[in-house]
């Protein structure tokens, strides 16, 4: 908050890593001077831009799978970070599944999200038992029109970078499942295998949206048509990320206004 306000009042567009902060009080105090400046200020949620999830959208929108009923959104890490890093991070809403609420709004688009229920274990992370935090987590979300999003979440995964979605509509399903490293398959008397590895982590599978982020950032900056997440896009993500928080440590469902 602190760096997006300097850039601001000198000017200086913003392209800023998630989330914008760890307390919504001190984004929502921000809100009006980045509203009321013109400054260009993006927010950066990068899996927007990658060319599976985007395709897998733009189709949603254009009503090939009917009206959205179900989202099933699945993000596990390869493996959990430092406990240093738990422990700054603001926790596994906040830091990663916070991407995932992106991704939530960014296919729900106009059908807003209105409540949250989550579910956080410490079930193999001693990083995450030390700071109570979750190392592995499920959180539903309820949109206006019924439609629900599953997120399933885990600090590790033995298979590698794991990143899939399904859209199940009235009418059909889309699914967009984990790229491979490379297309070769095994054939021989006694199988026929795939074998290749998963991308190592987001750099790797997220190499093409980086850039194609990047892009629309410079467009945004030169005043052109941009697809770039707002600043609203980064507090709306927050708002989901608090909300899940509570519903993890209490286990009620928490309304909310985005």
């Amino acid at each position: 908050v602190d760096l997006i306000e300097a850039s601001v009042r000198a000017g200086l567009p913003v392209l800023c890593e998630k989330p914008i902060d760890l307390d919504i009080a001190r984004v929502d105090a921000l809100r009006p001077l980045v509203a009321a400046s013109g400054v260009p200020v993006a927010l950066g949620f990068n899996r927007r831009f990658d060319p599976n999830h985007a395709a897998a959208r733009a189709r949603v929108r254009a009503g090939e799978i009917g009206a959205l009923e179900q989202l099933l959104i699945i993000s596990r890490d390869p493996a959990a970070p430092p406990a240093e890093y738990i422990g700054v991070s603001g926790g596994i809403f906040r830091d990663m599944t916070i991407h995932d609420f992106d991704m939530a709004r960014f296919f729900t688009g106009d059908d807003r999200i209105v409540a949250v229920s989550a579910t956080g274990t410490r079930t193999f992370d001693a990083g995450a038992r030390e700071h109570g935090d979750f190392d592995t987590a499920v959180v539903t979300l309820q949109a206006e029109s019924g439609a629900i999003v599953t997120i399933m979440n885990s600090r590790h995964s033995a298979i590698g970078y794991d990143q899939r979605m399904e859209a199940f509509g009235a009418t059909g399903m889309l699914q967009v499942g984990n790229p491979q490293q490379n297309t070769v398959v095994l054939s021989n008397g006694d199988a026929v295998e795939a074998r290749p590895p998963y991308p190592e982590f987001f750099l790797e599978r997220y190499a093409t949206a980086y850039a194609a982020e990047l892009g629309e950032f410079v467009r945004l900056v030169r005043g052109e048509p941009s697809t770039s997440p707002t600043f609203d896009d980064g507090r709306a993500a927050l708002i989901l990320a608090d909300a899940a928080q509570r519903s993890a440590e209490t286990g009620a469902t928490v309304a909310v206004e985005l």
